[in-house]
């Protein structure tokens, strides 16, 4: 079964999700791209013209983008080991092992700004960008945006300036747009490939939370990730991040984050943040059916419709309804969810968004105030009794935290938010983003919660948890 393999090169690289492309191109309908001037394309009408080459941009382009090579040690300890009286008579120490990651990446600043993905440099800490020119910098991790899968790098103890990349317009692109892709595939060094946008707006991808890629044909390849998608001025219009692919190299179905998400995380790292700061919604969204599209008069399958409405949220108090259709944000027309959820996303916060909506037979405008999601007080708890748990770091859910793990944001209770390698928790398969309903029938309400309940001597566990909406109920014994 073919899937989508992140084009990063290493350990952090083998992340798989087995999904369909769908059937249908899922288009923007910016009115930019209905209105590009004939003359801007056109095809070769002669020999000469097709022996024309891409040395000139790829000149230009080529210094701005580099190689990175991350890396950790990982300790290899036996659970057994936490025991004092296994480790009077077994004696020994952890073992150590060097795990690694290879991807590429682009200067998006001259000060030293690297983007790449963060699945190039997730779960990292010795990181080292090597430029063009081969030069090696040591550099630091500024900022990781999970959900966007984009990473802002720092190069270490530099005084001069770099050759930074001109940002373009990712809206601006159309089908059938020239563009070369260049990174560092399979390590092999810098490389540039060719080809033509083969769709834009793609979602149902499944790789990140924001899925509103490019598609392209360029050849994109394991450690190409992070690296760059070029328009033919030199400009950058997308970070590659993965592959649709049966073996795991290219099979010319290639995917890159637009450079309109880049630019707010660039914004973000440039104004000293460490996170991306986005506005929330606060409402749960979902795809439109044919039936649906029928029910509101529709020609075809198209919006995003609001499902529920969490309670005090900007949707709520600007007066989105459950069962309303989302058409257009800002004037633009979203297609689904994905759509909306991206072009939301961009928004800076502290102002509004105008929200086009069907209700009723008719369409309205709904303005949200693009607002930070609402923090609570995690009172995250590491869980060092023996028991199931023991290694899991726990938290009480917030909105905040519920984006974090991609988590439906009306949820309430106890989340993990990490789990110990080599833990008992990691043995018996507890994931960062499981939500704890329930341990011996006693609901878990909060951190303190499941602290106290895994400090009890069972004999038996009968543990609930909510897993990607689905309960799971499990029993262990003592």
């Amino acid at each position: 079964m073919p899937s989508f393999v992140r084009s990063g090169f290493g350990v952090v690289a083998a992340v798989v999700a087995a999904l369909s492309l769908g059937p249908a191109v899922a288009q923007d309908t910016r009115a930019a791209q209905d209105t590009r001037a004939v003359q801007d394309t056109r095809v070769p009408t002669s020999p000469q013209e097709m022996k024309l080459s891409f040395s000139s941009v790829v000149k230009r382009v080529t210094p701005s983008v580099v190689n990175v090579y991350a890396a950790r040690i990982v300790e290899n300890r036996h659970p057994l080991m936490d025991d004092p009286v296994f480790r009077r008579f077994f004696g020994g120490r952890p073992q150590e092992q060097v795990q690694r990651s290879l991807g590429s990446g682009v200067i998006v600043d001259p000060s030293g700004l690297v983007m790449t993905n963060n699945h190039v440099i997730e779960n990292m800490d010795q990181v080292k960008v090597s430029l063009a020119d081969k030069r090696e910098f040591e550099a630091e991790i500024v900022l990781k945006d999970a959900r966007s899968d984009l990473a802002v790098l720092r190069l270490k103890d530099v005084s001069e300036t770099f050759p930074a990349i001109s940002l373009g317009d990712s809206d601006g692109l159309a089908v059938g747009d020239l563009v070369l892709a260049i990174g560092n595939p399979f390590g092999v060094g810098q490389t540039v490939t060719h080809g033509i946008v083969s769709a834009v707006a793609r979602t149902q991808v499944g790789i990140t939370d924001y899925q509103f890629f490019i598609q392209t044909d360029a050849a994109i390849n394991p450690g190409n990730s992070g690296g760059a998608l070029v328009d033919l001025s030199g400009k950058l219009i997308g970070i590659n991040t993965a592959i649709f692919s049966r073996s795991g190299g290219s099979q010319g179905i290639g995917f890159a984050i637009p450079v309109n998400m880049v630019r707010v995380v660039i914004a973000s790292a440039q104004h000293g943040s460490s996170v991306v700061r986005r506005p929330w919604l606060g409402a749960k969204l979902q795809a439109v059916t044919a039936e649906i599209s029928e029910a509101f008069g529709l020609k075809r399958p198209a919006g995003a419709l609001v499902g529920t409405v969490v309670q005090k949220s900007p949707a709520d108090r600007a007066g989105l309804r459950t069962g309303d259709l989302i058409v257009a944000i800002d004037g633009t027309e979203v297609d689904d969810p994905n759509a909306f959820d991206y072009r939301f996303a961009m928004k800076a916060t502290g102002g509004q968004a105008q929200i086009g909506v069907l209700r009723s037979g008719r369409e309205i405008r709904v303005s949200v105030p693009l607002e930070v999601v609402p923090e609570g007080p995690r009172d995250e708890r590491v869980i060092r009794a023996r028991s199931p748990f023991q290694g899991v770091t726990a938290a009480n859910l917030s909105p905040a935290l519920a984006e974090e793990l991609r988590l439906d944001v009306t949820l309430q209770g106890v989340a993990v938010v990490e789990v110990q390698e080599n833990s008992p928790a990691r043995g018996l398969g507890f994931r960062k983003g499981d939500v704890v309903i329930a341990i011996n029938g006693e609901k878990i309400g909060s951190s303190r919660d499941l602290e106290r309940a895994a400090g009890q001597q069972n004999r038996l566990w009968r543990i609930t948890i909510l897993r990607e909406g689905k309960s799971i109920s499990v029993v262990f014994g003592g």
